[in-house]
């Protein structure tokens, strides 16, 4: 077993903030409609950006999204390389209760499916989500599935605990990836600082499984200094984009609010820089 563990300083965030947030966007999805060829289109006529109803009735079950047409047949000329079928399923659109969709993306060498669930949406509450993947000309090795649950109430308890007190016995994000090879625990807990901050400790938890316990043992031992340097780059590298968010959209509330999360629905991402060499 190898235990990683980080704790990293982030910017705090207002749970009224969150919330008010949160129904805004539910709210620009709910009143959103159908328009020609399948486009989303907002209560104000935009388009979501990257988003098509490609079959069934919007924000209705069965109904199925994409970034583009889905191929028209084999009478398509054949790219060369493989093709790719992506699409998002609604499976429950009750903004009172749930939420519910699964994501399906299919190549001929690998297909991963996930479902994700949203409860009380108007809170909101729970998210649930669960992944599957294989490779349909694969045996066992080829396969994985992963869970994982956020708790935004237990998010709250957490950091509303005072600052001398012990982290929370519950951690509020937690998950787990299964492999025959090996699994491993993920769980993030949060608790508030004297200054205002969250401390926000990630732990990962991986082990082999059956006979090859001993193997990754010594695998992981070998590794484990570029496994926690990598591990703690990534934490940091989330902290630092939770931190910069947070710094351009609290600010806004009410309608400035609405026109940010808006604009962020329809207008195209920028291009990313390029990185040196």
């Amino acid at each position: 077993m190898a235990r990683f563990e980080h704790t990293v300083a982030v910017a705090a965030l207002d749970r009224g903030w969150f919330e008010e947030a949160a129904g805004t966007l539910l709210d620009l999805l709910g009143t959103s409609r159908e328009g020609e060829g399948g486009a989303v289109l907002l209560a104000d006529g935009r388009a979501v950006d990257g988003l098509l109803l490609l079959k069934g009735r919007h924000l209705r079950p069965g109904a199925r999204y994409g970034s583009g047409p889905e191929p028209v047949g084999a009478d398509a000329e054949a790219p060369e390389a493989d093709p790719v079928s992506e699409a998002t399923v609604l499976r429950a659109w009750r903004p009172s209760r749930s939420i519910e969709m699964e994501h399906v993306l299919e190549e001929a060498s690998f297909s991963v499916r996930t479902r994700i669930r949203l409860r009380e949406p108007l809170t909101p509450g729970a998210l649930e989500l669960s992944l599957s993947g294989h490779n349909p000309q694969g045996g066992s090795l080829y396969r994985f599935s992963a869970r994982g649950k956020a708790d935004p109430a237990a998010w709250w308890a957490a950091v509303d605990r005072p600052s001398s007190a012990p982290p929370a016995a519950r951690p509020p994000v937690s998950g787990r990836a299964v492999h025959r090879l090996g699994k491993a625990r993920l769980t993030i807990t949060p608790r508030p600082a004297e200054d205002g901050s969250w401390q926000v400790s990630v732990v990962l938890v991986a082990r082999g499984r059956w006979l090859l316990r001993p193997v990754a043992a010594v695998a992981l031992s070998f590794a484990r200094g570029t496994v926690t340097r990598s591990f703690r780059e990534a934490v940091d590298r989330a902290a630092d984009a939770w931190n910069t968010a947070l710094a351009e959209l609290t600010p806004l509330y009410g309608e400035a609010l609405r026109t940010e999360i808006a604009g962020a629905l329809t207008e195209p991402p920028e291009p990313a820089e390029p990185q040196p060499l």
